[in-house]
């Protein structure tokens, strides 16, 4: 029941949604930003933690916990995510995270995240996601709303990188 496949013939029933944004600053910038595990809350503001569980953040199967308010439980808890890496192109500053255990219902969801160099020292930022449909719950409500959250941290994203070249200033 843990492995539940992406493709287990029901490829059409997955409900998908995907957001972009351009950031002003170059690839490589970016691509350190939203590749590091640990810095994930500098452009995540939902969540506080993220913590790597097994292997290395570079290599496909390394399994991270993100914890934070991404979404409201009932009990005023924090909610987790445990994700697992599927996919990783640092040539193309791609990656591809699925949901392998949570307690806000997405277990088995895919999240894709693809930097386009742009010119002009600027990123495109392509989110894509896919989840299995939920109970109870409208396609177009939660798609929405991850379309709403994703995108707020692409926004977030030029902020952190100056955040992290004023950083680096004074530190030097």
């Amino acid at each position: 029941m843990e492995d539940m496949s992406m493709d287990a013939g029901v490829g059409d029933a997955k409900w998908h949604g995907s957001v972009g944004g351009i950031v002003c600053a170059p690839i490589d910038k970016v691509w350190s930003v939203v590749y590091q595990t640990r810095r994930l809350s500098e452009w995540m503001p939902m969540v506080e933690t993220c913590t790597g569980l097994a292997g290395d953040e570079d290599e496909l199967g390394y399994v991270r916990l993100v914890s934070g308010f991404m979404f409201p439980q009932q009990d005023g808890d924090r909610s987790w995510i445990k994700e697992k890496l599927v996919s990783l192109d640092s040539s193309s500053h791609s990656y591809v995270y699925r949901m392998e255990a949570s307690n806000v219902g997405l277990d088995g969801s895919v999240n894709s995240l693809k930097l386009v160099n742009y010119g002009d020292d600027s990123t495109l930022i392509h989110w894509s996601f896919e989840i299995n449909p939920l109970e109870d719950v409208c396609k177009d409500s939660i798609v929405d709303y991850l379309g709403f959250l994703y995108k707020s941290c692409i926004n977030r994203i030029e902020g952190a990188i100056e955040a992290a070249a004023s950083r680096n200033v004074l530190a030097a």
